[in-house]
């Protein structure tokens, strides 16, 4: 039992350093896997069930500590939930002690990803520190995502776990060892040339025909505890109009502020919105900022988009709100929650709006068409996908991470949106109030606002940058077919069960 112990903690921590802003976090998780799967080797179904939930949650401890900071009960209560699916999967894991080596090898990766899909889904999903995520600085390897989404990548790290666990098995046969090692190595060097394909020719194809656009991210560090207080509205805005006018010094296309940057409600309390209003026109140039907003009794976290005095102002309302944190589900059910943790009650949107400015090039006007992703919704590939696919040629995340202090959920939030760029090959940028604000490439190529001493949260600035659009309606394979990928898992699943069935 203690040795059963020493490897489930080993396995859970390793995983959970693997979301961790260290040098080389993004190791670990490739070893990660095997000494849990040595400790439910030959146990119980039972058993194998609860020694992977139990590594469950000491991992989503370990990642999820932070949302301590906003509810403790909310924590427990996720932490609880998630670590099941480490528990149906170990219960899964127990039943290929029968099946044929073989199978294994694909069995087991297909059965975590298929966990991890359901999660991301499920009861509104939550697909926040996926197994791929953590490779989000293997530039070369995350090329894979614009074929099968993270779903790809976490599949790949799983099929290395699941290779190097029986290549230390002793009672696995010399030749068995060898001809599925090669398949898992052929696989590997084949990620690799397909990356390297990916950044070195199509990459540089992009950056020298692509259409320009300079954008300025405003990050303003207003932290949480001061951003709803009636007396600092002013502090606020006099000081992104501090940065905005700053980064007036690069000649931007296009000004960004955070998630609920704009003190204020709009449809409630309009001072602050007309004071911006003014600055725009004296500015002369089209900011896009997030806002509260209040139309027919509803509140809406909306993200607006204002050019000038003579183009209507253009907004986008929230479509995937934040469960017990934007509002309550089942509300008759668990309406005590109101008075335990701070719950807001706002509606979601309707629309995959897409915003558009004008931009001139070689002294030729162009449409420029984006789409904004408000808070946590970069971490749903649909959400993601269909922006694209109704036009916008690069994305915009705002967000507001100060909930979660100096922890890694800055970073881990990040991960997520380099792959939605990775995956529609579009550009994603981030703006957040207190950090990660950032460019990301199609490529995942990160370009993040620092300051002196390197640090990127917790820090107000101005980041300017160039970034080549291109102007065509090509659509990677991923944002065309998101789902084959996870069809032909759920296929080897079945045929895996079936195959290896006891009759």
């Amino acid at each position: 039992m203690i040795k059963d112990i020493f490897l489930l903690l080993l396995s859970a921590i390793s995983l959970g350093l693997s979301f961790y802003p260290f040098r080389f976090s993004d190791i670990f998780v490739w070893l990660g896997f095997i000494p849990l799967f040595f400790a439910i080797k030959n146990k119980s179904k039972k058993r194998a069930f609860f020694f992977s939930y139990i590594t469950g949650v000491v991992f989503w401890s370990i990642t999820i500590y932070w949302l301590i900071h906003v509810t403790l009960v909310g924590m427990v209560a996720l932490i609880l939930y998630l670590a099941l699916y480490f528990g149906i999967f170990g219960f899964i894991f127990s039943l290929t002690s029968s099946f044929h080596m073989g199978y294994s090898i694909l069995f087991i990766p297909t059965v975590w990803v298929l966990t991890e899909y359901l999660r991301s889904y499920l009861f509104t999903g939550f697909g926040w520190a996926l197994l791929g995520y953590s490779q989000y600085k293997n530039i070369v390897l995350i090329q894979l995502a614009d074929i099968g989404g993270v779903w790809l990548i976490s599949f790949t790290v799983m099929l290395v776990n699941i290779n190097l666990y029986y290549l230390i098995q002793k009672r696995t046969s010399l030749i068995r060892k060898i001809k599925y090692g090669l398949f898992t190595f052929l696989f590997i060097i084949f990620a690799l040339l397909y990356g390297n394909y990916c950044l070195f020719s199509i990459g540089t194809k992009w950056k020298r025909n692509g259409f320009p656009l300079k954008v300025s991210l405003i990050q303003g560090n207003i932290p949480q505890e001061l951003k709803w207080q009636e007396y600092t509205g002013d502090f606020i805005i006099e000081r992104y109009f501090k940065l905005t006018l700053q980064s007036l010094k690069e000649d931007p296309d296009l000004i960004i502020w955070p998630e609920a940057s704009l003190p204020g409600i709009k449809g409630k309390d309009p001072l602050y919105y007309m004071r911006l209003l003014e600055f725009i026109r004296e500015i002369r140039k089209p900011v896009l900022f997030g806002i509260v907003s209040y139309q027919e009794g509803r509140y809406y976290n909306t993200a607006e988009l204002i050019i000038d005095e003579k183009n209507p102002p253009q907004f986008y309302q929230k479509l995937h709100l934040v469960p017990f944190g934007e509002y309550i589900p089942l509300k008759k059910i668990f309406s005590f929650l109101e008075a335990m943790v701070p719950i807001g009650d706002f509606s979601k949107g309707k629309d995959y709006t897409v915003f558009t400015i004008i931009t001139s090039y070689h002294y030729h006007l162009s449409p420029t068409k984006f789409s904004v992703l408000i808070c946590f919704e970069d971490l749903f590939p649909h959400l993601s996908r269909g922006f694209v696919r109704q036009g916008a040629e690069f994305l915009v995340n705002i967000t507001n991470d100060a909930w979660f202090g100096r922890s890694p959920a800055a970073l881990q939030h990040l991960m997520a949106s380099v792959f939605r760029a990775v995956e529609n090959r579009v550009y994603l940028l981030r703006c957040a109030n207190t950090g990660i604000s950032a460019f990301i490439s199609p490529f995942g190529e990160l370009f993040t606002l620092k300051d002196k001493t390197g640090n990127d949260i917790f820090i107000e600035g101005a980041l300017t940058r160039e970034i080549k659009i291109k102007k065509d309606t090509h659509f990677s394979f991923y944002n065309r077919y998101p789902i084959l990928f996870p069809f032909l898992l759920g296929i080897i699943f079945l045929y895996s069960i079936i195959k290896n069935a006891k009759l």
